[in-house]
């Protein structure tokens, strides 16, 4: 029973994985078929963004009152809903409405899941987790590739939906499995809030460098073509595949390291992944015309960012407590949003009036916030007694 529910867990985030990565793929045919600009993707995923937050910072409430089973499937079948809704869409409009549950279902699972995985399994499976993630943001884009080559942008977005709804179908029919760790095990007691969270200390430092990793990761994803066609020289089409890497080297990294994340330990991990990281940008600095260094370079970086997501989210019951960790990771994820959403954009807006050539220099700004903050924040708890600081 025990290995059934953690599959379980891992095909849920699956389906956390799977609506990510349609918006970018589809966007290009959707805008011209709205009639709206391209820019107006920025509205929609804004949308998204302002509901995951909302819903990471209510789910320790809603896990504490109606379980994290519960509120799992709820938000698989909400995704659903919204997938199916974008599907029938002919009008922008349409799509900002079925984008507020779309971004409230994927908020609360996301940070549900995250926490009792970080509670009841260990970092080599919250590694594999977010590994199943990258399985969901692969997959997408090939679906929405074959609607795209044999119907329209709405059949990529219903096949995805009817995915999402099989996925929650399994879910429901499987939740006495969810007893295996105990039935209300993250359901009772009252929680603590966002102020009450804030004020725990170290916290404030917890955020600041979980806010910096998503940056990081976010501005080299979105950014990461753009930088090798200005900078670089490298054709368009050349340049989306290569990004591309940067996903799959995510994947892997996370996968491999899940090997080893017991032996390590969270802090030792998120120290490795940092350096590689830190390794990718300085190729990215590299005064040379070879093209494949900046390639390499991406894939450097993807490495890196594996562990560090996972290690911060499965350290925080260590660190903070058990019974402090479902707010304190539901107000993780809302400031790993608030960073995934507005520093890319950011990125761009300097990107234009100073150079795309800043891309290293802005991520090592961010890199260093992240490693600053996050060393504090174990300093910090292990003068406070906490637990494994290895």
């Amino acid at each position: 029973m025990y290995s059934l529910l953690l599959a379980l867990i891992y095909v849920a985030f699956i389906s956390l994985g799977l609506p990510d990565s349609l918006l970018g793929s589809g966007w290009p045919v959707m805008h011209s078929d709205l009639n709206v600009p391209i820019s107006f993707m920025g509205i929609v995923s804004m949308v998204i963004s302002g509901g995951t937050i909302i819903s990471s910072i209510l789910s320790d409430r809603l896990t504490r009152k109606f379980g994290t089973r519960i509120v799992t499937v709820v938000s698989v079948f909400l995704t659903a809903i919204a997938l199916f809704g974008f599907s029938i869409s002919s009008q922008f409009w349409m799509l900002i409405i079925f984008a507020i549950p779309y971004g409230f279902g994927a908020g609360a699972i996301d940070a549900a899941l995250n926490n009792y995985v970080a509670i009841h399994y260990t970092s080599r499976h919250m590694s594999w987790l977010h590994c199943f993630w990258g399985v969901g943001t692969i997959v997408s884009p090939f679906v929405m590739s074959y609607a795209l080559t044999n119907s329209t942008w709405n059949n990529g977005y219903r096949i995805v939906s009817f995915l999402q709804l099989g996925i929650g179908v399994l879910l429901l029919v499987t939740l006495p499995v969810w007893k295996t760790n105990g039935q209300n095990a993250d359901a009772n007691g009252e929680s603590i809030g966002i102020i009450g969270a804030l004020k725990i200390k170290g916290v404030p430092f917890l955020l600041t460098g979980f806010f910096a990793y998503c940056a990081v990761e976010a501005t080299a994803m979105y950014w990461a073509s753009t930088y090798l066609v200005e900078v670089k020289g490298i054709t368009v089409d050349r340049a989306a595949q290569f990004a591309s890497l940067f996903y799959i080297g995510l994947t892997i990294g996370r996968f491999l390291g899940g090997f080893i994340m017991n032996k390590l330990g969270d802090r030792r991990m998120i120290l490795l992944g940092t350096c590689i990281l830190s390794c990718g940008v300085i190729s990215l600095m590299l005064p040379t015309g070879n093209q494949l260094v900046s390639l390499i370079g991406f894939i450097i970086i993807g490495f890196g960012c594996a562990p560090v997501y996972p290690c911060i989210i499965h350290s925080t019951p260590d660190n903070f407590g058990a019974e402090y960790s479902g707010a304190i990771i539901g107000i993780q994820m809302a400031s790993a949003y608030v960073g995934s959403t507005f520093m890319p954009p950011l990125f761009g807006l300097l990107g234009s009036l100073i150079s795309f050539r800043i891309l290293p220099v802005y991520l090592a700004v961010f890199i260093i916030l992240m490693i600053t903050m996050t060393e504090l924040t174990f300093k910090i708890t292990a003068k406070k007694g906490g637990g494994n600081r290895s």
